[in-house]
């Protein structure tokens, strides 16, 4: 039965609707890429060929919105050294935390490691002053990938990585997205505040000197005619604005009688 090729010329996956590609990672290490390594047949040609380091993660074939992998070599960045040369062209991917053994689970040979998955995140600029963004990387290697393999015999031909590629997400969204509804909040929230703080003033009554106010104008009113205007006098006003003061200065306030 002839094996149908899912990449096309591009490198991009195009699978029948309906189908999805999620493998775990002892999947990726021993079906895929210890296939690859070791030249044996792949159960499906759904992973491309493509040196990761040559494009920006946004420059890779495959859709973005989705997990894009990739078969990878290492290229050595010191003629001499063991170190792999991760630049860009716009930036590196730099690894973080410690890399995580990947084990069998089934068979003979359960709970043997066979890979190591090494998490790496993408920078943009020149190391070290690079800002961080929310590409990331998980690249499977194999466990001793020069040595033969043990049933067959057979010598690995390069030194082969599986690379997983995605954009992380904050929430269900795009960290692009997520930095709009943050910044659209922040302004919805300052206008509100601004609002509240215009309208609600707050008004301080003084009533003790209001109602001492009333009852010395009733009682110090020097006359009054037919049209309901009252006149009072100008000794009147001053007795009221010292009793305003001291309503104001001391409380609680208390009347002697005359």
């Amino acid at each position: 039965m002839e094996k149908v090729n899912f990449v096309n010329k591009n490198g991009e996956v195009r699978l029948p609707p309906g189908f999805r590609f999620h493998p775990t990672d002892e999947e990726l290490v021993v079906q895929y890429l210890k296939r690859k390594v070791f030249s044996f047949p792949l159960p499906a040609s759904i992973i491309p060929e493509v040196d990761v380091c040559k494009s920006d993660p946004w420059d890779l074939p495959g859709d973005m919105e989705e997990e894009r992998y990739f078969f990878s070599t290492k290229e050595a960045k010191y003629p001499n050294g063991n170190r792999s040369n991760r630049a860009t062209y716009s930036g590196y991917w730099k690894a973080t935390g410690l890399d995580k053994q990947i084990v069998t689970s089934k068979g003979n040979n359960n709970n043997q490691a066979v890979g190591m998955k090494k998490t790496l995140v993408f920078y943009r600029g020149k190391p070290p002053h690079g800002s961080r963004t929310d590409w990331i990387m998980h690249e499977y290697r194999l466990l001793n990938p020069t040595h033969p393999h043990p049933q067959s015999g057979v010598v690995p031909m390069e030194n082969w990585v599986l690379c997983r590629i995605f954009l992380k997400k904050r929430g269900g969204k795009n960290a692009e997205d997520t930095d709009k509804d943050m910044f659209s909040r922040s302004s919805k929230n300052n206008k509100v505040k601004n609002n509240t703080a215009t309208s609600s003033k707050l008004v301080f009554y003084d009533f003790l000197a209001q109602k001492d106010n009333n009852n010395n104008n009733n009682t110090s009113s020097s006359s009054s005619d037919g049209s309901g205007i009252t006149e009072v006098s100008s000794s009147t006003n001053e007795l009221d604005k010292h009793d305003e003061s001291s309503s104001c200065n001391s409380f609680p306030y208390s009347r002697r009688k005359p």
